[in-house]
């Protein structure tokens, strides 16, 4: 499990890392696809780093399969997150400042199922992912993704 550090421009003490995360709506548009996380017990949308040689849509793709068996397609980019003021440290000592990028996914095959790094997985409401222990920094994204706009958030 990792360790959120906040302050003005702590960022500076990390490396860059890029991650991508998936809006997964349920038919209805009504709720979004959560997992809840092996290593922290915290619900969270499928999400993950980009590995070298990846694209961004080809890391999300990749994560959503790994950790829910959904096979999908991009539809649109919700947002792009930057975090100067966290660091994130890992127990093996690895600081990083995240960048992340947040799209709007669709499945087109797979089944969903668990994996190693989740432990459940579930279609929650808008209402309902406010009474969920989620990973901070979703919950931002989760807002933007239901507001419908269609302009990509620079946050």
């Amino acid at each position: 499990m990792a360790k959120i550090i906040t302050g003005p421009r702590v960022g500076k003490d990390g490396k860059i890392r890029v991650g991508c995360s998936a809006v997964i709506f349920h038919k209805d548009r009504e709720k979004i696809l959560l997992t809840r996380r092996e290593d922290n017990n915290q619900w969270c949308l499928p999400s993950g780093g980009m590995e070298p040689g990846e694209s961004a849509s080809e890391t999300c793709i990749r994560e959503v399969e790994e950790e829910t068996g959904l096979e999908v397609e991009i539809k649109r980019l919700i947002g792009v997150y930057t975090t100067p003021d966290e660091l994130i440290v890992y127990r093996d000592g690895n600081k990083i400042q995240l960048v992340a990028l947040c799209f709007e996914a669709e499945i087109v095959g797979g089944e969903l199922r668990l994996s190693c790094e989740t432990t459940e997985y579930g279609y929650f409401s808008y209402h309902e992912i406010q009474t969920l222990d989620l990973l901070l920094n979703h919950a931002q994204r989760i807002k933007d993704a239901y507001s419908e706009e269609m302009t990509p958030f620079i946050r």
